[in-house]
């Protein structure tokens, strides 16, 4: 990754700079949703084809197996993911309640908890009680720092809606890629499913380019691992395919 030059580092780190970068309100971002649809997407589809064509089946069932399951398992995804995150929200509005109710109820074992909190962090005397007087006077800021760091939450909240929705389109966009080879018959089952290959890698290392520029990692290694991950998955499928189609024919 590329070093930020000093110059520019400098600037972003002047007070007006800070400033105005703590006033953004962060919000959730949906590029985890979309990868991990986007792979899982295209390794089903894809591992569909390579398993159809590694047991001997035409074109039309191959593709016709594929699209069942590019939507099935794109809508199932989809939900899986609404419900985790509709769980995790309900999850940290139960523990929300409990400290409200804790404040309410046992505010003296509250503060001595963010006593010792802030103490773990090497704050001591008057700085430490300091810290407990100013939180403990703001009670949503009482209450968000106990989710924090006794519990260990996350402050930004996911949109349940949102992140299923990012999750299936990217599943049916990049799924439906290794497809497309199918609907043209005049190739031969063998070239469609080399064409399809192409594409299928293509998306592939093209995801792992696209996790590279968001996190900050080596464009060429993110894209080659997503890569690897989503071949061996596909060759698994074919390799399925092949042997049990011997293993029927000889049965």
């Amino acid at each position: 990754m590329k070093k930020t030059s000093f110059e520019k580092l400098y600037r972003e780190h002047l007070p007006d700079a800070i400033e105005k970068r703590l006033d953004i309100q962060h919000k959730p971002q949906l590029i985890s949703d979309a990868v991990l649809g986007g792979i899982d997407g295209c390794v089903t589809t894809f591992a569909v084809v390579a398993g159809a064509v590694g047991a001997g089946f035409s074109a039309p069932v191959a593709l016709i197996m594929g699209f069942a399951n590019l939507f099935a398992d794109g809508f199932s995804m989809a939900v899986s993911n609404y419900e985790a995150i509709k769980a995790q929200r309900e999850f940290r509005e139960k523990i929300r309640c409990m400290e409200e109710e804790h404040i309410d109820r046992i505010p003296e074992g509250e503060l001595e908890e963010i006593r010792q909190v802030f103490y773990r962090k090497g704050f001591s005397g008057e700085t430490l009680e300091s810290i407990v007087q100013t939180i403990s006077q703001d009670r949503q800021l009482w209450v968000e720092t106990m989710l924090t760091e006794e519990h260990g939450l996350q402050t930004i909240e996911l949109d349940p809606i949102r992140s299923a929705s990012a999750t299936f389109a990217a599943f049916l966009l990049a799924g439906a890629i290794p497809l497309l080879p199918l609907f043209f018959n005049a190739q031969g089952i063998k070239r469609q499913f080399i064409f399809s290959a192409i594409l299928a890698a293509i998306v592939f290392f093209g995801i792992g380019t696209l996790k590279s520029l968001v996190f900050a990692k080596p464009m060429l290694r993110a894209g080659l691992s997503t890569l690897l991950t989503g071949g061996a998955a596909a060759s698994l499928a074919y390799l399925t395919g092949y042997v049990l189609r011997h293993v029927l024919a000889t049965g």
